[in-house]
């Protein structure tokens, strides 16, 4: 379950709450989201609030906490190693990257919010850059995340350092892709004469 929050208390609370839920394997924490009490400050971007959203949530739950970093970060290893020190079970990353588009005919942004969260492949560089820098900082699992939509783009992230993958966007605009990289990264690796896909982490 992903939860984010604008409060270190709230994050802690909904931890809490969720710790004894059926079915519920881990708790993804999402600290890009701003804090209130900062004036609107992302968690992620700061090591000290990082670090403390991550100590308050790791107290909370007995589950095993990733905590997703946000590509906003100044430094996107600090933030890794500090919410590693705070008991991080692993990190996602990268969340989406902050964007606008613009209706020239209204001569208004498109998005209610004027800025909003860019994902899928326009940002697929970014994430796996990110990926490669703080799979070689951390000795927690990595989770790679950031325009993936087809098999050869989740190869590119196993090799970047990542154990595992995530899919957002792309299972949107094509359902199918899932049941394709489910079949089709065992096929790929078997290809290659690799029989498991820890042979090709972090290579």
């Amino acid at each position: 379950v992903n939860i984010s929050a604008e409060s270190v208390e709230d994050f802690a609370m909904m931890a809490r709450k969720l710790d004894d839920v059926p079915g519920v394997s881990a708790l993804e924490v999402n600290i890009s989201c701003p804090n209130i009490h900062a004036g609107g400050f992302c968690f992620g971007w700061d090591a000290g609030m990082s670090a403390e959203v991550t100590r308050a949530v790791r107290r909370a739950t007995t589950l095993p906490v990733i905590v997703k970093l946000s590509p906003g970060a100044l430094d996107v290893v600090e933030i890794a190693q500090v919410v590693e020190a705070e008991g991080a079970d692993a990190v996602s990353l990268i969340n989406t990257l902050v964007g606008m588009a613009i209706d020239t005919r209204r001569r208004q942004p498109v998005l209610a919010n004027v800025t909003g969260g860019l994902s899928g492949p326009a940002v697929k560089p970014v994430a796996l850059r990110m990926v490669w820098q703080v799979a070689g900082a951390v000795s927690i699992p990595v989770i790679g995340l950031g325009g993936i939509a087809s098999v050869d783009d989740a190869i590119q992230f196993f090799m970047a350092g990542a154990s595992a993958i995530q899919v957002g966007t792309a299972a949107f605009a094509q359902p199918k892709v899932l049941m394709e990289l489910v079949d089709g990264i065992p096929a790929w690796l078997a290809s290659r004469g690799h029989e498991r896909l820890t042979e090709i982490v972090g290579v």
